[in-house]
């Protein structure tokens, strides 16, 4: 995980934080920096040779993803299909959940999701819950 944060964070950066307060940003880098927080995610990646561009992170065994970045260069070539597959696969959940951002709701819809309520806000963090049920 700490070698993903790179990529992490400069996606987080690129299309995310701009829908943040100056909170929020740092509430979602000090998450991502919680030793605590990171020992509960399964993590899998997408690589270009040997060069990270995609994560997918779960918990709760899981039913909830926790983290989703692929690198905007790489946007559109199936590669987070790729990743939420690999989770489809892996899980035996059958109810996932996600904190969506604002700029990845549509994505996530694309997957299957659905909201399950309205826009929220925590600690300065935008977000749509959704749900993928089998």
């Amino acid at each position: 995980m700490n070698n993903a944060l790179p990529l992490i964070w400069n996606v987080f950066c690129e299309y995310e934080a701009v829908n943040y307060p100056k909170s929020g940003e740092q509430a979602f880098w000090n998450a991502i920096h919680s030793e605590e927080y990171l020992d509960m995610l399964t993590a899998y990646g997408a690589f270009d040779g040997g060069r990270l561009i995609g994560i997918i992170a779960t918990r709760n065994a899981g039913s909830h993803i926790a983290l989703f970045f692929v690198d905007g260069k790489h946007h559109r070539q199936g590669i987070g299909r790729s990743l939420w597959n690999k989770v489809l696969a892996e899980t035996e959940a059958d109810v996932i959940t996600v904190n969506s951002s604002l700029f990845a709701q549509e994505i996530y819809r694309s997957l299957g999701f659905i909201e399950t309520d309205d826009v929220q806000t925590e600690d300065g963090i935008k977000y749509v819950p959704m749900c993928y049920k089998r």
